[in-house]
């Protein structure tokens, strides 16, 4: 199950850790070509004031529409990566990339009409469209191992993850105000082992009863014992608070770490039991299993 697909850009939902390196390349290189987007209009931007009133307006008009393409194209593959990084997602709410196709291609349509008329108007919204398709491709538009899945279960899933990322999202944020590059790193790895538990309950949410102190509770506390050290530690640079808030997040990951491998574990036991059933029905009925 998934935190509705891609959280803000779904209607239901980092790269994943556990990610493959060509899949992970994919994604750096997508959002590198994303964000070139928003540079590619500056010409329009600054020809404008070179222009009489009517191109000046057509010029910052087609300057706009492409600034709108280019960052929901960066959103969409944002949101894409993040259905990549999960065995279970929701499509996108909204399909931004093609929007964005769409816009580029207006924006572009714009832009010619300025410079060399209809024709080349035309020219140049076509291979807009057709090239920012080759260069994003589509979003996607099914949703990926929901079969089975309780929509009720996937809602409670999907706002304690939400509220969970936003409580990381917050230690991060805080945890530069310290300025100590290892402490970062350490924070980080903290937040690989919570995300660990997320993914667990992501992909089945009858964990979220077990899991849902560590989520909301420790987790709100592990956030606000982060703000304090961070605002302390910037102005003392005191290594005795500094010791201590590594040997709490030592302390939280253990904790953290544990509980996912029971969730782990009790999943793998109920299977057991199910597969255990299912073999003395398949007895019962005369029908012979594999051992």
């Amino acid at each position: 199950m998934a935190k509705r697909f891609g959280g803000k850009f779904s209607p239901d939902g980092s790269i994943d850790r556990d990610a493959k390196p060509s899949e992970i390349s994919a994604d750096i290189s997508a959002g590198w070509r994303a964000n070139l987007l928003f540079f590619a209009p500056l010409p329009l931007l600054f020809r404008a004031f070179f222009k009489n009133p009517e191109g000046m307006a057509t010029s910052l008009l087609a300057f706009g529409v492409l600034m709108l393409a280019a960052w929901l194209t960066r959103d969409g593959v944002v949101a894409q990566n993040e259905y990549n990084a999960r065995r279970v997602a929701r499509r996108p709410a909204i399909p931004r990339k093609i929007f964005g196709s769409a816009l580029t291609g207006i924006g572009l349509f714009i832009a010619g009409y300025v410079s060399g008329g209809p024709f080349a108007a035309l020219i140049f919204g076509g291979l807009g469209v057709v090239l920012h398709g080759f260069a994003f491709g589509i979003d996607p538009m099914r949703d990926k191992g929901m079969e089975g899945i309780d929509p009720f279960q996937t809602e409670r899933v999907a706002r304690v993850v939400v509220k969970a990322e936003e409580h990381l999202s917050q230690m991060s944020d805080a945890i530069l105000r310290a300025g100590d590059r290892q402490i970062e790193d350490r924070v980080a790895k903290f937040q690989g082992t919570v995300r660990k538990m997320l993914r667990t309950v992501e992909e089945d949410p009858r964990d979220l009863t077990a899991a849902r102190k560590y989520l909301s509770v420790y987790l709100l506390g592990a956030r606000d014992a982060s703000v304090k050290f961070a605002d302390l530690y910037a102005r003392t640079k005191d290594e005795k608070t500094r010791a201590d808030f590594v040997a709490l997040l030592s302390d939280l990951e253990d904790n953290f770490a544990a509980r996912t491998e029971k969730l782990l574990l009790d999943d793998r036991s109920d299977l057991d039991v199910e597969i255990e059933v299912l073999r003395d029905r398949l007895k019962r009925d005369g029908i012979q299993t594999g051992r």
